[in-house]
């Protein structure tokens, strides 16, 4: 199995980043990796964010995803993130999220890097 790196200086808590395929995170000291497209409609989500539950929120249509099983928690808000709601429509993408979810991995510090195994 490929190892993907990233210097651990660039992965403070409360950030994450890409490491090749994946996402990679800092929550609060407690590192996580997760496949790096969104259930929804494929935003990168190395490039979203870590809220107060420790969930990844996809920046481009809030969808939220627990770290440790991949599943898709809540959302996404409104369809194509411009519309009001969309009745059964997040429901729909919910179910999906809960389905295929996105795929974990371990995530190690080591030495100056954090390595996703």
């Amino acid at each position: 199995m490929t190892e993907h790196r990233i210097p651990a200086r660039d992965l403070p808590p409360g950030v994450v980043r890409r490491a090749g395929p994946w996402a990679v995170g800092n929550r609060d000291g407690e590192l996580f990796g997760v496949s790096r497209r969104c259930r929804h409609q494929l935003g990168d989500l190395s490039k979203g964010s870590i809220d107060a539950d420790g969930c990844l929120v996809c920046p481009w249509h809030q969808s939220r995803y627990d770290v440790t099983t991949g599943e898709m928690v809540a959302g996404p808000h409104g369809f194509l993130g411009y519309h009001g709601k969309t009745p059964g429509y997040t429901q729909l993408v919910r179910s999906y999220g809960k389905v295929l979810k996105l795929q974990v991995r371990r995530v190690l510090r080591r030495g100056d890097d954090v390595v996703v195994e």
